[in-house]
């Protein structure tokens, strides 16, 4: 093994290599290298290592971590087998003085030492170039799940090392922070370990994009089931994540939007962005609840898919509204309040801090006014669409979109 080293020499050495494996519980005998020569000649010879077979052994520990051998096993080997070469070594140190075996002594435990410690250093620069290139891989493949563009067969054979079957239905869960956070790298840790934990290990990724911590999990994990007909299951995975979240001391008060679950890889993508549309809609309606489910939205998706119809409408119901004292804010308001309270006078009055006379007043105004009247069933419904497009659209407080000019025949 070593240039020194006679064929007696070397069977020893091979010999006490092996014992060494077996005491560090089958580490390969390889993952050695050329240690063992040169415990021998530290102690025969009082030979130190060169800084280039130091660097072969560092070599070694990023080896034994592409292998997927932890340091701590590697560090056994090493150390076991430093301790059986120094056990074979009486009779070659027999006939010396105890100043020479001290010698000797010194001479291994410094290259133990040495060894022991470019081999950690090794392995733990491969360790972190590991993590940093998984963290690379994960970003981009979430990426690319996101966007719902990639070829399928590529998509399939990458997500297959991070758990994910992409024949299966996932649903994507989007979590917004209250307040702006430096990084969001500390919610995401605290996040994964509890939906690892609850979820498994397999079928389930959690990284960021935008601000954002973004989960992809199993619907058959979460509860969900795939849209049919009928209202469908959406599963608890808002609730974990956000109740997770909570927790932390920065972020809050976090808001949770959730997509439905759909089936295949390109499911991953309209799940995503179910979820996306749901934080930018309950932000843009001033919902309340903390968890946005996607299929609580869809009314206000069919209201929002035709922006000319609804502009038509805001403009044609509500746009009198502007003639009141004070503009049409407050009359608005009282009818969204007035909606939410199921039309109930009293209650509308509550939520206002107003009296019953002033609901009642301002109701009578909106009917004089539009020529609807929210008493009215048959006037009620339009003028609750108006309302819940006037908010998507931000009006009062920003204009109404103008129609595109039609270009000339």
């Amino acid at each position: 093994m070593g240039s020194t080293s006679s064929a007696g020499d070397g069977e020893w050495l091979a010999m006490a290599a092996e014992e060494a494996s077996k005491d560090a519980g089958g580490v390969p005998v390889d993952v050695l290298g050329d240690y063992l020569p040169m415990l021998a000649d530290a102690a025969t010879f009082g030979r130190f290592p060169g800084p280039e077979q130091i660097d072969a052994v560092r070599v070694q520990g990023r080896r034994a971590a592409e292998q997927g051998i932890s340091v701590g096993r590697g560090v056994d080997l090493y150390l076991s087998a430093a301790r059986r070469v120094w056990g074979g070594l009486p009779a070659v140190t027999r006939e010396r003085d105890r100043a020479a075996v001290r010698a000797a002594a010194e001479a291994v435990l410094q290259v133990m030492d040495d060894a022991v410690a470019a081999f950690a250093d090794g392995h733990a620069e491969a360790g972190r170039e590991m993590v940093r290139r998984e963290e690379t891989l994960r970003r981009e493949l979430v990426e690319d799940l996101l966007r719902g563009d990639a070829h399928l067969s590529d998509l399939v054979e990458r997500a297959e090392p991070f758990g994910l079957d992409l024949t299966r239905a996932h649903q994507v869960a989007l979590a917004q922070p209250g307040t702006q956070l430096s990084s969001v790298a500390a919610a995401t840790t605290a996040l994964e370990r509890v939906v690892l934990d609850r979820f498994g290990d397999r079928d389930v990724l959690v990284a960021t994009k935008e601000g954002w911590v973004v989960v992809i999990a199993l619907a058959d994990a979460t509860g969900a089931s795939v849209p049919s007909v009928g209202m469908e299951k959406t599963g608890d995975l808002g609730k974990i994540v956000h109740g997770e979240l909570s927790r932390l001391r920065r972020g809050r008060p976090w808001r949770v939007a959730v997509g439905r679950a759909h089936p295949g890889a390109y499911g991953i993508a309209r799940s995503y962005e179910e979820a996306r549309e749901g934080l930018t809609m309950a932000t843009r309606m001033q919902l309340d609840s903390p968890i946005v489910q996607s299929r609580d939205l869809l009314t206000y998706r069919v209201l929002a898919r035709d922006q000319p119809a609804l502009v038509d409408l805001v403009q044609s119901v509500l746009n009198p509204l502007t003639q009141a004292r004070g503009g049409a804010g407050p009359l608005l308001e009282t009818l969204g309040a007035y909606f939410d309270a199921g039309c109930v006078a009293t209650a509308t009055a509550a939520q206002l801090h107003l009296s019953v006379r002033a609901v009642t007043y301002r109701l009578a105004r909106v009917h004089k006014l539009t020529g609807f009247d929210p008493l009215t069933p048959a006037h009620r419904f339009t003028l609750h669409a108006a309302v819940l497009g006037a908010k998507l659209l931000g009006w009062p407080e920003r204009a109404l979109p103008q129609p595109p000019t039609p270009g000339p025949r």
